[in-house]
């Protein structure tokens, strides 16, 4: 199946926001944060930037706070970017599909039966 024009234009915004945030944006509260995906609505008047974040309990509350408040900057840099009529607002959510398949992935090691030893004597 051929992506739509939204998926594509979803997957450009991904891309773009996460180059912005890597490399222009000094906002020390952000963390190490990955963007996993975009959502427009149907009149790409907003748009979900959903996001993942490595590190201790509570960075990601203080990365969504950061990207929140640097939400319009990156928007700005965004309208120099695309030439598009409209430039959505942008609303970060966390994304916590990825520790979800970490913590996931541990539990089904954990359940794994152990090897046996065989005894060479």
């Amino acid at each position: 199946m051929l992506p739509t024009r939204t998926d594509r234009l979803a997957n450009e915004f991904r891309q773009e926001i996460a180059t912005i945030i890597h490399q222009e944006l000094k906002d020390p509260g952000i963390g190490f944060v990955t963007m996993t995906r975009v959502e427009f609505s149907k009149d790409v008047s907003h748009a979900k930037v959903f996001f993942s974040c490595l590190g201790e309990a509570g960075e990601e509350a203080r990365s969504q706070e950061a990207l929140n408040r640097s939400g319009g900057f990156i928007r700005s840099l965004l309208t120099k970017r695309f030439r598009l009529k409209m430039i959505p607002e942008l609303h970060f959510h966390y994304d916590a599909s990825i520790a979800d398949s970490i913590e996931m992935t541990g539990f089904l090691d954990r359940l794994k039966p152990s090897p046996r030893r065989s005894s060479d004597a």
